[in-house]
Formats: C-alpha cells, structure tokens, sequence
C-alpha cells in the first residue's frame, strides 16, 4: 500500500547525539524526523500543536528516563494514541514486558539492523494512519457531511485552552433552523434531511478562515468555534450566516415569519481564565439563541458576559 506521506513525523528520543544521527539518517528520506535528547524536550514536543505521529525512545535516560516518559504520555489525553517504540540496548524479557504494559507498541533492541527498524516503523505508521481515518470518521455528522458534536467538544477543548495560554478571545455561536418541525411536518422527513444538508453545506463555505469551524450540534442546530476572535467580529460572522441561509431562499410555506428557511443565532464570547470552564461559553451562546428566538427569530443575539442564562428555551 503507497499511502506513507513525507509529512508524517517521527521523534526521536535519545540522550546520545550519535545514537540520535544514526537513526535521523536511517528515516529521514521517507518521513520527516524531530529528535530530542531528553525526557522534558520530548514531552513538549508531543504535547504541542504539531505533535509527532510515532516516537522512538530510548530507555535509559537522564532525569526521566524511556518508562516514566511513556507512562505520562499514556496518561494524557492529547498524547495517548502517538504510537511509542522503545530502543534500547536491554534485552531482558521483563523489560520489555513493563515497556509493553506502559502502552508501547513494540521494543527494538540495540544493535539493530536498519531495515528491521524501518519495517517496523512504516508498518507502525501505516496502523496509525488507518486509525486516524477511523476516528476522522467517528467525528462527522452521518446525515450533512460536517464535523459533529464530538468532533466540536474536542475542537473547543484545545482551542479554550489555547486562548487561555495566549490571553485571547474566543466565541462561540449556536444556530437553530427556525420551526423546523413545522418543516417536517409539512414536507416530509426526507425534505427536512436535504434542508439539514444544505444548511450545513451553506454555513461550511461561509467560513472563511481555516481555523474557524462549524459541526452539527444536533437536530436541526448547529454550532460554531471562532478562536482568537472578539464579540464584535463573532457577530459579524453570525450574521453572515444568517443571511447565507435565508439567500438560498429554500421554501418554507409554513413559517410564521417567512417564506423560505431562516436561522436565529446566539453569540457568545470569552476570554478563559482558570475560574470557568469551556461548557460556559457553550451556555451562553445558547442563552443568546433563546434571546434571538424570544425576539421573532431569523437574528442573531451576542450575550454579555454579566448576563444569566434563561430558563427553558423556545422550540
């Protein structure tokens, strides 16, 4: 199978400058390779925005040495599933019995032959590739194609704690197909799931930067993450979807307010800290959304940060 891509990244953890060389020579005319000499530098580098996509460790180390390195990085969430190898020159079975136990993958022991180690690796990478396809899979939404809940928990996890290190804004928006049910009953469910997928269609391309995002909330709602962006911004962006959906002018005979399908909006923006959580944020773009709806629907609300949450909301 030719699916092994230069971008993928190998981390290379050894205390040994040449042990380092040797296999930064051996792999890095198929993929491209980060080395680090010790336990702190390789837990950085796997924790960051780019982590790698397998790492060789050595296991005798100063400070922190292979065990402990791969015991932490199995006990985080965000570097869990980076496949881990060990390389070391211990070849006892108990040893590599309690590298195994700590979550790694496999073990190569030294001295080892060069296409071994590369065998093992390009098999390794290409498990983890099918893996990731898997999970991208299990992140969109079956019926409209965009990312769905799960998919937006994870993204605002990361991206509320980014903000909160950089000391950035962060919005959120919530987006209802207004009396939705009403266009269900009067077209049929088959012509409410082509309403969803042009909705969701409609308000993918209305996006215009590549670290925004929309997913599928559930129902007929959506959701939106715009990082580092202030409420001023956030609003303006709402409000583009507003007038996304209602310019595709889809027929919706039986709504209160219009002829064709429209979209009531709440926004809500934050700059974290460690007092709140990232679930507030949700709550008070859906707060915003009760207020849009309250006010006759088809307009977008933003919710201050003083203002309470609602009790109850419209359908």
């Amino acid at each position: 199978m030719d699916t092994m891509k230069k971008d993928q990244t190998i981390l290379v953890v050894d205390d040994s400058p040449v042990n380092i060389q040797m296999l930064g020579q051996l792999l890095k005319n198929e993929w491209t390779v980060k080395v680090a000499t010790n336990g702190k530098t390789a837990l950085s580098i796997a924790n960051s925005d780019d982590p790698p996509d397998l790492i060789l460790l050595d296991v005798m180390m100063p400070e922190i040495d292979g065990y402990k390195i791969c015991e932490i990085l199995k006990a985080s969430e965000a570097t869990k599933d980076i496949p881990v190898i060990f390389v070391t020159a211990m070849s006892q079975q108990e040893d590599e019995a309690k590298g195994l136990e700590l979550g790694a993958i496999d073990y190569i022991t030294k001295p080892y032959h060069a296409s071994i180690v590369k065998a093992r690796v390009r098999n390794h990478l290409e498990l983890k590739q099918y893996r990731d396809l898997l999970k991208d899979a299990s992140l969109i939404d079956g019926l409209t194609g965009i990312p769905n809940r799960r998919r937006f928990d994870e993204v605002l996890s990361t991206e509320w704690k980014r903000s909160f290190r950089d000391g950035k804004p962060i919005s959120v928006l919530m987006a209802d197909i207004d009396y939705f049910k009403r266009y269900n009953d009067h077209y049929g469910h088959l012509e409410g799931d082509e309403c969803l997928r042009k909705v969701a269609d409609c308000l993918r391309k209305t996006l215009k930067r590549p670290g925004d995002l929309v997913a599928r909330y559930g129902g007929e709602e959506f959701v939106g993450i715009m990082p580092m962006t202030g409420e001023d911004g956030a609003f303006t962006i709402a409000e583009s979807f507003r007038k996304a959906i209602e310019a595709m002018e889809i027929e919706h005979i039986d709504s209160p307010i219009s002829e064709v399908v429209t979209i009531s909006v709440g926004v809500s923006t934050m700059i974290p800290s460690d007092k709140v959580e990232a679930e507030k944020l949700v709550e008070k773009a859906d707060n915003a959304l009760y207020e849009a709806k309250k006010a006759g629907r088809n307009q977008v609300k933003k919710m201050k940060n003083d203002q309470e949450p609602s009790k109850g909301q419209e359908q």
